[in-house]
């Protein structure tokens, strides 16, 4: 078992968002609590979740690299950086893994950020690779999220995207249906096919989801079935990630 937590995102007491901090002094701290609340001497996978504007790089990874020293953290990983900073940050110590947004209806990473990480031996970890559920079809208009959920504010969960981005989804369906597998398998399974380097971590509350999630590494999608979706899905995505 691998333990991986990040630190970065300041909360207050209700969970609202109180901006970013990577000072070196906040990050020990963070670090700290992260050590304490988790019973552990050591995280496995210390991840900063995204760069304090006002920090640099290296700073920052010479301070996790400082605590990889002392036995705190045994790996170190950031968050939606782009390809310089990566290596700059690299450049200082080993980035183990990078956590960025990829999914069908995502697919920035394959500009450029894939290639780095091959190159520098990095795992590219592929988070919201569901499309923050829309991908599994469970989504097909607004009335399906309940009031108050996050997605109702985001440029993607406008009704006019719902109904563009369906397309993605008719696509996935028509691989799942044909090999047996569900429509959030497939999506998997593509990602994983991508690159070898490459991981998931999709987002569940239910052990049977949990389940299913991980028996994608069972699907197998053939060179027709990867050709088939890149005939077939958009180009582009209606909406932006985030409003």
């Amino acid at each position: 078992m691998t333990l991986a937590t990040k630190f970065a995102v300041m909360r207050g007491p209700n969970g609202e968002f109180l901006g970013l901090n990577c000072k070196p002094d906040y990050i020990r701290q963070a670090c700290e609590s992260s050590l304490q609340n988790l019973g552990v001497e050591a995280i496995d996978l210390y991840y900063m979740h995204r760069q304090d504007p006002e920090v640099e790089i290296e700073e920052i990874v010479g301070t996790l690299a400082e605590l990889v020293q002392e036995g705190k953290i045994k790996h170190i990983g950031l968050s939606e950086v782009d390809p310089p900073t990566l290596r700059r940050a690299h450049a200082v110590h080993p980035i183990s893994a990078l956590q960025t947004e990829y999914s069908l209806w995502s697919r920035e990473p394959e500009s450029e950020i894939l290639a780095v990480c091959k190159e520098l031996g990095i795992t590219f970890v592929a988070y919201s690779p569901l499309g923050r559920g829309f991908l599994i079809g469970a989504i097909k208009s607004r009335t399906d999220l309940e009031e108050g959920d996050w997605r109702l504010t985001q440029p993607r969960f406008t009704e006019e995207a719902i109904q563009e981005n369906l397309k993605f989804v008719e696509v996935i369906d028509q691989i799942a249906q044909r090999k047996g597998a569900t429509k959030a398998q497939i999506a998997l399974a593509w990602i994983l096919s991508q690159n070898e380097e490459i991981t998931t971590i999709p987002g569940t509350r239910k052990i049977h989801r949990l389940e299913e999630n991980i028996a994608a590494h069972e699907v197998k999608l053939t060179a027709t079935d990867l050709a088939e979706i890149e005939e077939h899905a958009p180009t582009d995505t209606v909406g932006e990630r985030y409003g």
